[in-house]
Protein backbone atom coordinates (compact mmCIF):
# COMPACT_ATOMS: atom_id res chain seq x y z
CA UNK A 1 0.00 0.00 0.00
CA UNK A 2 1.47 3.14 -0.95
CA UNK A 3 1.29 6.13 0.55
CA UNK A 4 -1.61 7.91 -0.89
CA UNK A 5 -3.81 4.97 -0.73
CA UNK A 6 -2.76 4.70 2.96
CA UNK A 7 -3.80 8.46 3.44
CA UNK A 8 -7.16 7.95 1.43
CA UNK A 9 -9.22 6.56 4.31
CA UNK A 10 -10.05 8.26 7.14
CA UNK A 11 -8.77 6.82 10.95
CA UNK A 12 -10.51 6.15 14.11
CA UNK A 13 -9.36 5.94 17.20
CA UNK A 14 -9.76 3.24 19.22
CA UNK A 15 -8.91 0.97 22.35
CA UNK A 16 -11.02 -1.22 21.73
CA UNK A 17 -9.45 -5.24 22.80
CA UNK A 18 -9.07 -7.77 20.18
CA UNK A 19 -7.65 -10.91 18.82
CA UNK A 20 -6.46 -12.25 16.36
CA UNK A 21 -5.22 -15.51 14.65
CA UNK A 22 -1.76 -16.25 12.39
CA UNK A 23 -1.98 -19.14 10.50
CA UNK A 24 -4.62 -20.72 12.13
CA UNK A 25 -3.08 -20.23 15.59
CA UNK A 26 -4.39 -18.05 18.49
CA UNK A 27 -2.17 -15.49 19.62
CA UNK A 28 -2.30 -15.80 23.05
CA UNK A 29 -3.28 -12.79 25.74
CA UNK A 30 -5.73 -9.41 24.36
CA UNK A 31 -4.24 -6.62 22.27
CA UNK A 32 -5.79 -3.58 21.57
CA UNK A 33 -6.94 -1.76 18.24
CA UNK A 34 -4.75 1.36 17.99
CA UNK A 35 -6.80 2.96 15.18
CA UNK A 36 -8.89 1.37 12.34
CA UNK A 37 -10.37 2.61 8.90
CA UNK A 38 -12.63 1.73 5.78
CA UNK A 39 -9.44 0.02 4.41
CA UNK A 40 -7.48 -1.57 7.36
CA UNK A 41 -6.68 -1.44 11.15
CA UNK A 42 -3.51 -1.23 13.31
CA UNK A 43 -3.37 -2.99 16.39
CA UNK A 44 -0.69 -3.05 19.16
CA UNK A 45 1.20 -6.69 19.26
CA UNK A 46 3.63 -8.04 22.20
CA UNK A 47 5.06 -10.02 18.93
CA UNK A 48 6.42 -9.18 15.94
CA UNK A 49 4.12 -10.08 12.47
CA UNK A 50 6.07 -10.60 9.33
CA UNK A 51 5.29 -8.58 6.30
CA UNK A 52 2.34 -10.13 4.36
CA UNK A 53 1.38 -12.70 6.85
CA UNK A 54 -2.26 -12.98 6.74
CA UNK A 55 -4.36 -12.57 9.48
CA UNK A 56 -8.08 -13.68 11.45
CA UNK A 57 -8.85 -10.27 13.54
CA UNK A 58 -11.92 -10.50 16.01
CA UNK A 59 -13.41 -8.34 17.77
CA UNK A 60 -15.28 -9.52 20.57
CA UNK A 61 -16.74 -6.03 21.87
CA UNK A 62 -19.09 -6.16 19.28
CA UNK A 63 -22.11 -8.17 19.05
CA UNK A 64 -22.50 -9.99 17.31
CA UNK A 65 -18.58 -10.74 17.01
CA UNK A 66 -17.05 -9.47 14.04
CA UNK A 67 -14.20 -11.55 12.33
CA UNK A 68 -12.33 -9.54 9.36
CA UNK A 69 -9.12 -11.15 7.66
CA UNK A 70 -6.25 -8.77 6.40
CA UNK A 71 -2.90 -9.21 5.20
CA UNK A 72 0.10 -7.43 7.54
CA UNK A 73 1.49 -4.40 5.38
CA UNK A 74 3.66 -2.93 7.81
CA UNK A 75 5.18 -3.58 11.59
CA UNK A 76 7.15 -1.56 13.86
CA UNK A 77 8.36 -1.47 17.12
CA UNK A 78 7.34 0.57 20.36
CA UNK A 79 9.46 2.00 22.88
CA UNK A 80 7.10 -0.46 24.91
CA UNK A 81 8.25 -3.45 23.99
CA UNK A 82 5.58 -4.06 22.01
CA UNK A 83 4.85 -3.51 18.06
CA UNK A 84 2.13 -1.45 15.78
CA UNK A 85 1.26 -4.01 12.98
CA UNK A 86 -0.50 -2.25 9.96
CA UNK A 87 -3.36 -4.63 8.57
CA UNK A 88 -4.93 -4.25 4.92
CA UNK A 89 -7.95 -5.67 4.49
CA UNK A 90 -8.58 -8.45 2.13
CA UNK A 91 -12.42 -8.46 1.62
CA UNK A 92 -13.43 -5.65 -0.04
CA UNK A 93 -17.03 -6.21 0.89
CA UNK A 94 -17.18 -5.46 4.37
CA UNK A 95 -17.67 -2.14 4.02
CA UNK A 96 -20.70 -2.26 6.10
CA UNK A 97 -19.29 -4.46 9.26
CA UNK A 98 -16.18 -1.50 9.27
CA UNK A 99 -18.49 1.43 9.37
CA UNK A 100 -20.67 -0.67 12.52
CA UNK A 101 -16.54 -1.56 14.25
CA UNK A 102 -15.60 2.18 13.53
CA UNK A 103 -19.03 3.59 15.51
CA UNK A 104 -18.00 0.91 18.05
CA UNK A 105 -14.75 1.88 18.66
CA UNK A 106 -15.45 5.56 18.89
CA UNK A 107 -18.51 4.71 21.48
CA UNK A 108 -15.68 2.35 23.60
CA UNK A 109 -13.72 5.28 23.56
CA UNK A 110 -16.41 7.51 24.60
CA UNK A 111 -17.26 5.10 27.22
CA UNK A 112 -13.98 4.98 28.48
CA UNK A 113 -13.23 8.92 28.52
CA UNK A 114 -16.81 9.41 30.21
CA UNK A 115 -15.47 7.47 33.45
CA UNK A 116 -12.19 8.85 33.19
CA UNK A 117 -13.34 12.43 33.04
CA UNK A 118 -16.53 12.16 35.31
CA UNK A 119 -16.49 9.13 36.82
CA UNK A 120 -19.62 7.58 35.59
CA UNK A 121 -20.03 4.36 34.84
CA UNK A 122 -22.38 3.52 31.63
CA UNK A 123 -23.39 0.61 29.77
CA UNK A 124 -22.29 -0.05 26.49
CA UNK A 125 -25.95 0.72 25.41
CA UNK A 126 -26.01 3.84 27.94
CA UNK A 127 -22.12 4.74 26.13
CA UNK A 128 -23.77 4.36 22.32
CA UNK A 129 -26.96 6.61 22.86
CA UNK A 130 -25.51 9.66 24.61
CA UNK A 131 -22.80 9.35 21.70
CA UNK A 132 -24.87 9.21 18.97
CA UNK A 133 -26.58 11.74 20.23
CA UNK A 134 -23.80 14.09 20.82
CA UNK A 135 -21.91 12.93 17.85
CA UNK A 136 -23.49 10.71 15.06
CA UNK A 137 -24.13 13.90 13.06
CA UNK A 138 -20.34 13.96 12.60
CA UNK A 139 -19.36 10.59 12.14
CA UNK A 140 -17.51 10.62 8.75
CA UNK A 141 -19.57 8.56 5.81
Amino acid sequence: MNQEQERSYVRHPSDVPISWVLDNIAVPGTEYLKNVSEGGLAFLSSSEVTLGAIVAINIPAVDPQVSLKGVVVWCAPCDNAQFEVGVRFIDENNHFRMRMVEQICHIEHFKNEIFQKEGRVLTGEEAALEWIQHYAQDFPR
